[in-house]
């Protein structure tokens, strides 16, 4: 169960680069095993939020929020036409933001019932941004040069896991040990 906890609380789901043999539960067809992170970067209606949020930040056109939306996220969520321009046409519906036509381009801004909206669901909006900070300190670190120690990382993880999971408080304390001499080391390259 703790390497399920652990996943949680990770801005990726770790499963696709090994089996976890503690509590991990069997893979669904959500799980993409060997394909990347298995987690959608937004969950159902959170880019209208973070559309409107951004909105509020500054108003812009949807190329302009296109980009905005992957850089909060440290580019590691890239916003397509597809997804972004018919939630921007679903906010301009629903009366959330209105368009004004700036040299050739349409500008979106929020409007009052927007401003009411992102005051509603002002905690999830905060998560929102909180997630995309996550991502953005591992997308960091995640160029194609740390690809070659995934495997590596995957196999000292489980260990680590399933050392702890039959383990008693002396044996934790020679884990978290063993762990920390080995990041004190890492971090000295």
């Amino acid at each position: 169960m703790r390497a399920r906890a652990f996943c949680a609380r990770s801005p990726f789901d770790f499963d696709w680069l090994f089996d976890w043999d503690i509590g991990a539960g069997p893979r669904t067809k959500s799980r993409r095993p060997g394909r990347g992170p298995g987690r959608r970067f937004f969950k159902q209606g959170q880019v209208r939020l973070a559309l409107l949020s951004l909105i509020q930040e500054k108003a812009g056109h949807g190329y302009e929020l296109m980009k905005r939306l992957e850089e909060r996220s440290g580019g590691t969520y890239k916003a397509s036409a597809g997804t972004v321009y018919p939630v921007l046409q679903q906010l301009e519906d629903e009366g959330l933001i209105k368009v004004q036509e700036e040299d050739g381009k349409k500008i979106y801004h929020l409007t009052d019932a927007g401003a009411e909206e992102m005051l509603l669901h002002e905690d999830a909006i905060d998560g929102i941004w909180k997630r995309a900070t996550g991502w953005k300190d591992w997308g960091a670190n995640m160029g194609p040069e740390s690809a070659e120690i995934w495997g590596s990382w995957g196999r000292l993880t489980k260990a680590a896991f399933k050392a702890s999971a039959r383990s008693d408080f002396e044996q934790t304390e020679k884990i978290r040990e063993v762990l920390d001499k080995a990041r004190k080391e890492l971090e000295d390259l």
